[in-house]
Formats: C-alpha cells, sequence, structure tokens
C-alpha cells in the first residue's frame, strides 16, 4: 500500500514537471505569480549550465577526467576504449565553457523566435512558456550533448565574437538594471522620509551615498597602483582618467538645478551606482590588457599551478579576482531580472516589462489568496513582460558568462588562451556607452521638454 502511495506521488510529481509553472509550487510556499515563477525556473536552467562549465573549468575534474580511458584519448591521439572517439579538450576547459554556453544559448534562442508577439496566457504559445518543464529540460540536454560533438575547427574562432557582441549588450543591460535599482531606492526611501518625517532615511541615503563614491576612489587608486607602472601602461592610465572624468561630469550634471527641476528623483546615489560599475567594468576591461607589465592577472608559464597543459598542449586557467567578482555581478543581475518589473515607465519600456495597475493588483491578491501555495495564471488579460525579450536577455546572459569564465580570452591558433586588445576595447567602449546613457536620462527631458519622462 505504501509503495502504491509512494507510486502516486511520483507520478503527480511528473505531471507538474509535464504540466504547467502552477504544479510547481507546494502547500507550504506562498502564492507567487505564474510569470515571476516561470521566469525563475528558465533561470534555474541557465544557471545549471554555468554549474556545469565551473565544473568543467575545475582543475581537479580535468586531472581526473584524463585518466578515465572510456572519456579520453591517449598521449598520441590513438582512441582508447568504447567512447575513445571523444577528446578531452573538447569536453573540459574553455572548450566547455564554449559549448555549454553555445547550447544555453540556441536553447534560449530558440524560445525567443516562439514566443514573439505573445499577448496574453490564452495563446496556445503561452502555455509551453509556463510549462512543460520536463521535456523542456530534456531539449536542453539534448542540445548540450549535440554541442560537445561540434568539431573544434573554427568554431571556439567563430563563438568568441558572438561572446563579444552579446557580453557588450549584456553589460550596457546591467548598468540598466543598477541604475533602476538605485531609483527606486532613492524614491522609496524619500518617501519613507515624508511619511515618518524622520531624518534617518536621508541620513542612510548619504551613508550610502558617501560609501559608493569612497569605493569608487579606492578602487581608481587600486587601479593606478596596480595595473600602471611609471613610464609604461599609457592605455590603462588613459583608460582609468577618462572614465573618471566621465564619472565626475555626470554626477555634476545630476544635480544641476535644470536637471533635478525636470527629475526631481535624479540625485547623487543613482550617480555613485552608475561610478562604481564603471570603475568595476574598468577594472574588468584592464584585467585584459595583453602587457604583463600592465596586467598582474595576465596568465605566463612562469606562474605556479597556473596553466594545466593536456595531451594536445591544450591549456586552462583557473578563477582570479575579475572573473569570480564578474561571476557574482552577473548572478545578482540575472536573478533581478527575474523576479521583478520596474516601476518606471521608461525603464519598463525599454526591458519589455508592465507595471500592473492597481485595480489588476487587486484582483490579483485576490486570486493569490484563493491559490495559496500554488503559482496564479496573473496574465489572463496581458503578459506582464515579453516573453521574447526575456529569452534574448538569457542569450546574452548566455554569452556574457562564457567570456567572463574565460576572462574574455581569445582561443589561440595553439589552442591556447590568450588576451587581446579586443576584449579590453569592449569593455571600455561598454563603460562609454553606458555613461552616455545615464546622461542621456539626465538630459532628455531638457532637450525634448514635449514629451513625457514622468
Amino acid at each position: 500500500m505504501g509503495a502504491c502511495l509512494g507510486a502516486c506521488s511520483l507520478l503527480s510529481c511528473a505531471s507538474c514537471l509535464c504540466g504547467s509553472a502552477p504544479c510547481i509550487l507546494c502547500a507550504c510556499c506562498p502564492a507567487s505569480r505564474n510569470s515571476t515563477v516561470s521566469r525563475l525556473i528558465f533561470t534555474v536552467f541557465l544557471f545549471l549550465g554555468v554549474l556545469v562549465s565551473i565544473i568543467m573549468l575545475s582543475p581537479g575534474v580535468e586531472s581526473q577526467l584524463y585518466k578515465l580511458p572510456w572519456v579520453c584519448e591517449d598521449g598520441v591521439g590513438t582512441p582508447v576504449g568504447l567512447q575513445g572517439h571523444i577528446d578531452c579538450g573538447s569536453l573540459l576547459g574553455y572548450r566547455a565553457v564554449y559549448r555549454m554556453s553555445f547550447a544555453t544559448a540556441a536553447f534560449f534562442f530558440l524560445f525567443t523566435l516562439l514566443m514573439i508577439c505573445v499577448r496574453s496566457s490564452r495563446d496556445p504559445r503561452a502555455a509551453i512558456q509556463n510549462g512543460f518543464w520536463f521535456f523542456k529540460f530534456l531539449v536542453l540536454v539534448g542540445i548540450t550533448v549535440g554541442a560537445f560533438y561540434i568539431p573544434d575547427g573554427s568554431f571556439s574562432n567563430i563563438w568568441f565574437y558572438f561572446g563579444v557582441v552579446g557580453s557588450f549588450l549584456f553589460i550596457l543591460i546591467q548598468l540598466v538594471l543598477f541604475i533602476d535599482f538605485a531609483h527606486s531606492w532613492n524614491q522609496r526611501w524619500l518617501g519613507k522620509a515624508e511619511e515618518r518625517d524622520s531624518r534617518a532615511w536621508y541620513a542612510g541615503l548619504f551613508f550610502f551615498t558617501l560609501l559608493f563614491y569612497a569605493l569608487s576612489i579606492a578602487g581608481v587608486t587600486l587601479l593606478f597602483v596596480f595595473y600602471t607602472q611609471p613610464g609604461a601602461c599609457h592605455e590603462g592610465k588613459v583608460f582609468i582618467s577618462l572614465n573618471l572624468t566621465f564619472c565626475v561630469c555626470v554626477s555634476i550634471i545630476a544635480v544641476l538645478p535644470k536637471v533635478q527641476e525636470a527629475q526631481p528623483n535624479s540625485g547623487l546615489l543613482q550617480a555613485s551606482v552608475v561610478t562604481l560599475y564603471t570603475i568595476f567594468v574598468t577594472w574588468l576591461a584592464l584585467s585584459n590588457v595583453p602587457d604583463q607589465k600592465c596586467n598582474p592577472h595576465l596568465l605566463t608559464h612562469l606562474s605556479n599551478g597556473t596553466f594545466l597543459a593536456g595531451p594536445e598542449g591544450y591549456e586552462t586557467h583557473w578563477w582570479d579576482a575579475p572573473s569570480i567578482v564578474g561571476l557574482v555581478v552577473f548572478i545578482l543581475c540575472t536573478f533581478f531580472i527575474s523576479v521583478r518589473s520596474s516601476d518606471h515607465r521608461q525603464v519598463n519600456s525599454l526591458m519589455q516589462t508592465e507595471d500592473s495597475p492597481p485595480m489588476l493588483e487587486a484582483a490579483q491578491q485576490q486570486q493569490q489568496v484563493a491559490c495559496e501555495g500554488r503559482a496564479f495564471d496573473n496574465e489572463q488579460d496581458g503578459v506582464t513582460y515579453s516573453y521574447s525579450f526575456f529569452h534574448f536577455c538569457l542569450v546574452l546572459a548566455s554569452l556574457h558568462i562564457m567570456m567572463t569564465l574565460t576572462n574574455w580570452y581569445k582561443p589561440g591558433e595553439t589552442r591556447k588562451m590568450v588576451s587581446t586588445w579586443t576584449a579590453v576595447w569592449v569593455k571600455i567602449g561598454a563603460s562609454w556607452a553606458g555613461l552616455l546613457l545615464y546622461l542621456w536620462t539626465l538630459v532628455a527631458p531638457l532637450l525634448l521638454p514635449n514629451r513625457d519622462f514622468s
């Protein structure tokens, strides 16, 4: 009898995996919106791909797999065992990350095309977006297995440039998310200060603004100390100085009386967040300068334990500080994309999300009470985010994490990872584009007074 009940329980779980998002939550979980649950599950799929990539980059895993005759070829390239035709170099290191990224990007790009112009959950394609998770997982696994059989050839070199473009765009998306977060933060704390007539909220905003600027100044100082040398590293000095100057300029513009009159919610908190993020991107750029004098992170044969060579001279590298911090920022921003819509109309328009009207929110709250422990459908009258654009963001996220995990190193002709100026200029260009984007949000109401920028 117990075995029958257990089998029934397993079958019910399997039906939930094949069904819609409402089945995903259990009775002990609070009721959640169907749109949020679906985005979170797709994000988990992406994070699973990231986890596999990290495992493949692990030196311990690589050294152990080279010992398995059914996985690897021997030193002279002779197949060993039943699966001897699979080369460890294709499974591990940067080539594994490239293939895993290709699989996740292809998976989300497929949904990008499939979900174009879905207007509400009544569209039959919405059932695919919000359900059939088990089958979607099988599709992802199938694409991943196929990706590892792609011949090496020029695949890595071509996919590197796809990663460069995708990562450039995702850096801009990250900046938009940070600006939106700072705007919401500033607006809510100012609102609480007015409601409760307390200066503690103003003090909190002042403290964090000062903290972010202090971290930015400390970052600039460290960049000059570790990434420049007297009489050398002129490019790094120019990049640091220019970005510092640009950040000072946008901070001054953010508090100009004309800007404050047109944008009452703009202030130094948002400018401090943009400044700190710009210094962070500058750090990432300088960590790819292909000059050992100007880059303490540059990988060389002289670094003890930096390289692990395989039987074909294939080499990989392990973690450094820019990769770790970049991974943390990536996880936070990707999770942020999945769980919220912005309070600002312009950001919602840019990110293809919508804020719910008060009457619709009240109806959803009633539905939430009725569906306690399950995800409820909040998109019958219209989707709260663009399905297609959300998946496109995950495509860019897949490309960005590929570049982050490989530290933007380009695969060379000798199957070694080499740092190039391409990565440096792309990151610096992204920092400048982000500053221009933030500057536009400040001056747009002044240049276009007839448009509504509320």
